[in-house]
């Protein structure tokens, strides 16, 4: 069964209720507050002196869209009721990058028998998920290519569809002839489709940028035996123009190039690669037959370290694919992210909802309360929230630095957003 991700959507009463036992720790005025100052305390109310009473809230008189005259006594407590609602869960995009080279023959034979259930595994985790291979395509596994003897990927229903090594709703096969040292290089040129990396050219594939969501997140997950050519920083940065490892083929920019418009930012990399040791790159995994991998791959635990993912030794052969495809699809349900506007929920009791005195609070390992701004154009590195409408909202939209924020801490562990009604607005 899918795993709905959850959020408390605490829907409190209309007025501040005084007068009220505390059951909790409420917003109040800071003593030597301005108007509208108002602070959280990590102090129950009860336990502070009399001279640190709460004062009122001394509201100007030239904001009329506040509630004037709203106290706080030290035992009082905003009645608080829950309303429980779903949370959008944002879509993933996986892209699958497999070596043909004939000593991946095994490899790909993993691959071939465990996608269906990797992909059925990701959406058991109720993610919205499409997957991308970019590989040799075609029906006979063993096909001849100009520069020798390779081994092609046949992907079977259902992520195929209806047609054997086919196309599916939520599969695109991208035909690419994976060279074993050019997997970094060639994911990129087919994204670009920049010249030497279209479907004519040997090292080329067919276009599958636009199979990509804008709003997903994204994995990348390379499967090779060899070294990359190129490194890591310039998988990330790099400029656009000549290959840098080649003066016949062009790449475009690396991944978080601003040209991308934010499309694989916070992207996950993973991979099954010849790495041998946990601690020295440099060391390349050895077979139980005899004989090591062709390189270490030490380009690619960069990758592996700096993003996020998780990796698994080629030479462990059978025994290691179960386990990395399940540690994938964790890996990918923790990379995926959550709308960050949230419908207003129903009022209980048929209450009309007071848009002045709605509070934003994210709880997970601390609670933190994000401050409202005026509107999109508002939200600043701090964060922040605001309306769809201020007249008549109906979704509260996080900023993105909030956004970000409230990721993270429900990715760390069990964490919720709140939308609290019924104290006065926090400005950000």
């Amino acid at each position: 069964m899918p795993r709905p991700l959850a959020f408390a959507l605490g829907v409190l009463a209309l007025l501040p209720a005084c007068g009220g036992p505390s059951s909790g720790r409420p917003f109040v005025p800071r003593p030597d507050a301005g108007a509208l100052d108002v602070v959280r305390t990590d102090v129950p109310m009860a336990d502070l002196g009399a001279d640190e009473a709460p004062a009122p809230v001394d509201v100007p008189a030239d904001v009329p869209d506040v509630p004037r005259d709203i106290t706080l006594a030290p035992d009082a407590a905003c009645s608080r009721s829950s309303v429980a609602a779903r949370v959008e869960r944002l879509p993933v995009d996986i892209v699958w990058v497999v070596d043909n080279s004939i000593s991946m023959a095994p490899a790909i034979d993993e691959v071939i028998r465990g996608l269906n259930d990797f992909a059925a595994l990701v959406g058991s985790r109720g993610l919205d998920y499409r997957v991308v291979m970019l590989s040799l395509r075609n029906v006979q596994r063993n096909v001849t290519v100009p520069d020798g003897r390779r081994y092609a990927v046949c992907i079977p229903a259902p992520l195929a569809g209806d047609d054997r090594c086919g196309n599916g709703p939520r599969f695109l096969h991208s035909s690419v002839d994976i060279r074993s040292t050019q997997p970094l290089e060639q994911l990129l040129g087919t994204l670009g489709q920049t010249m030497g990396y279209t479907a004519s050219d040997p090292r080329g594939g067919e276009p599958w940028r636009e199979f990509l969501r804008p709003e997903a997140s994204k994995s990348f997950v390379v499967v090779t035996d060899d070294q990359s050519r190129l490194t890591a920083d310039q998988f990330e940065t790099f400029r656009g123009g000549t290959n840098p490892n080649s003066r016949t083929f062009d790449l475009p920019p690396g991944l978080l190039d601003p040209s991308w418009e934010g499309l694989f930012d916070n992207y996950t990399f993973s991979g099954i690669y010849g790495w041998g040791d946990e601690r020295n790159p440099a060391v390349r995994c050895m077979y139980p037959t005899g004989g090591s991998a062709a390189a270490s791959g030490a380009v690619y635990t960069t990758l592996v370290d700096r993003r996020g993912g998780v990796r698994a030794r080629l030479c462990d052969g059978s025994a290691a694919w179960g386990p990395f495809f399940d540690r994938i699809a964790t890996a990918v349900e923790r990379s995926s992210r959550i709308a960050c506007d949230l419908a207003l929920p129903a009022p209980p009791g048929g209450s009309v909802l007071d848009p002045r005195l709605v509070n934003v609070v994210v709880r997970g390992a601390a609670e933190t309360v994000i401050g409202k701004v005026a509107n999109a154009a508002a939200c600043r590195a701090t964060g922040g929230w605001y309306y769809d409408n201020e007249a008549r909202p109906t979704r509260v939209n996080l900023c993105p630095a909030s956004c970000d924020r409230a990721n993270e801490e429900l990715r760390a562990g069990s964490a919720s957003i709140e939308v609290q009604f019924g104290c006065i607005t926090i400005p950000g």
